[in-house]
């Protein structure tokens, strides 16, 4: 279970970061790099994090006019990143536009092609919330029609709340993957997020990855946070 869990590394600084990933080298195999650390950062971050032995999902929620997005992909790619995120409300274009920009990267750069996710639902709006941006779906309904969407154009996955991964995983196929934020031990207040899960949950509805940051990152001793985490994945 260890491979399937994701430590997010939102954290301020390269200092701060790189000091909780190193105590948990051999403990995990995936870190995130979200927008906090990166704006921080910049690539950098992800080259050293590779270095260190970690594979490193870069979640910045790429979300702007195809062209740029295209760029922003090719960029990444060429940093070493092992997975990226665009935002699936982007549409058919730009999500064409990402696909085309890791793929022509990967071969520009003769470097491992990282996998597209694209983000459906954040894990923070609820049905309530969706509403009120003027969307007449759900949010189970609409994570499905962007899942379904991102997937028509190569996306090798999406992510999306625990709740919705049974979901995810019947539109998409078992060979999708589905990265879910939103992951919460049962020990653990849900804080921002509105739907969550616990770890066990999320693997049993279908999650290829969870994704925890706080309870780990945040935890007097993060090691034994995320040993915890991986135990409760197999409960």
């Amino acid at each position: 279970m260890r491979d399937k869990l994701i430590v997010a590394l939102d954290l301020p600084d390269a200092e701060r970061a790189l000091v909780i990933a190193r105590s948990l080298r051999g403990q995990v195999v995936w870190v995130k790099v979200g927008m906090t650390l990166f704006y921080a950062e910049g690539p950098g971050i992800v080259r050293e994090l590779r270095a260190l032995g970690f594979k490193v999902f870069v979640d910045l929620k790429l979300h702007d006019i195809p062209h740029q997005v295209h760029g922003a992909c090719r960029t990444l790619t060429r940093a070493g990143a092992n997975m990226i995120t665009v935002h699936a409300s982007g549409g058919r274009a730009m999500l064409e536009a990402s696909v085309e920009g890791i793929n022509a990267a990967a071969e520009r750069f003769s470097t491992p092609r990282p996998a597209l996710v694209a983000v459906t639902v954040l894990t923070s709006l609820d049905d309530l919330a969706l509403a009120s941006l003027g969307c007449a779906r759900t949010a189970a309904g609409q994570v499905e029609a962007l899942a379904v969407l991102a997937h028509s154009v190569g996306c090798d996955g999406v992510v999306c709340s625990p709740l919705e991964a049974s979901l995810v995983r019947q539109a998409i196929g078992d060979e999708a993957l589905v990265v879910t934020p939103g992951v919460r031990s049962i020990h653990d207040e849900a804080g921002d997020q509105a739907r969550t899960a616990t770890p066990a949950q999320a693997i049993a509805a279908g999650a290829s990855h969870i994704v925890v940051g706080r309870p780990i990152t945040g935890a007097e001793d993060p090691v034994a946070a995320a040993r915890s985490i991986v135990k409760e994945m197999s409960a």
